[in-house]
């Protein structure tokens, strides 16, 4: 059983920063990638950033480079991201994820295992 907890979220001014958090606990050992997810009110849950978990490599939506940091802490089992000039368009349901393949991972973590959610709102 794989657990996934997000934290962090919250209402913020547009330019303001958010740091999340998704503390794992479960078979920790068998991720081979975390990432993050978000969902914007109205439309499909699309792909952020993601973290190949014993290597550290990641991958960005190109809406979020530049602005968005996705690190980890492998002792805690803990994934974070960071998020910085922050826009309206950022404003969504945040969701963690994590996966036993990489390759399923960067497919919607078709298979994989999802947080609730937590919720940022960015104001204009």
């Amino acid at each position: 059983q794989v657990q996934l907890v997000e934290s962090g979220g919250g209402l913020v001014q547009a330019g303001g920063s958010l740091r999340l958090s998704c503390a794992a606990s479960g078979r920790t050992f068998d991720f081979a990638a975390m990432a993050w997810f978000r969902q914007p009110p109205g439309k499909e849950r699309e792909f952020v950033a993601a973290l190949d978990w014993a290597a550290g490599n990641t991958v960005y939506a190109d809406s979020v480079k530049g602005r968005f940091t996705i690190s980890r802490d492998i002792a805690k089992n803990t994934l974070y991201l960071q998020m910085n000039s922050l826009k309206s368009q950022d404003t969504a349901v945040y969701y963690c994820a994590a996966n036993t393949r990489w390759s399923r991972m960067l497919r919607l973590n078709v298979g994989g295992y999802w947080g609730q959610g937590t919720q940022v709102t960015v104001s204009s």
